[in-house]
């Protein structure tokens, strides 16, 4: 009866969850990493990196207006000068390049 105990209390200590003389690689849970949260520092910097672009793209944008504005006084001023019959070069050129920055300062409000 005591052999039948002993053994009994060995099969229970080796097959027990609780003591486990197998060394099997700790369960580490998933990370998904759209799910997942990240560094709260790591956010703040992000957040701060993106203020700074959009700040940025605002000053590029105003800069760009400005000179815009520049370009199509100056077109009027040339074509205020010209008649009928005459269209200078510089106002193909001129309203050329308005194009060009107006397209530029579109994509730009667009957010690139």
């Amino acid at each position: 009866m005591r052999s039948i105990a002993f053994v009994s209390l060995l099969l229970l200590m080796f097959t027990s969850p609780a003591v486990s003389f197998q060394s099997a690689p700790p369960i580490r849970p998933q990370r998904n990493p759209s799910a997942a949260p990240e560094d709260p520092d790591r956010q703040d910097l992000e957040k701060d990196m993106a203020k700074k672009r959009n700040q940025e793209r605002q000053a590029q944008l105003r800069r760009d207006t400005d000179h815009l504005y520049r370009l199509s006084t100056e077109l009027k001023q040339y074509v205020d000068k010209s008649n009928e019959n005459t269209l200078s070069l510089d106002v193909i050129k001129k309203a050329e390049e308005i194009e060009k920055l107006a397209h530029s300062v579109k994509e730009r409000m667009k957010g690139e």
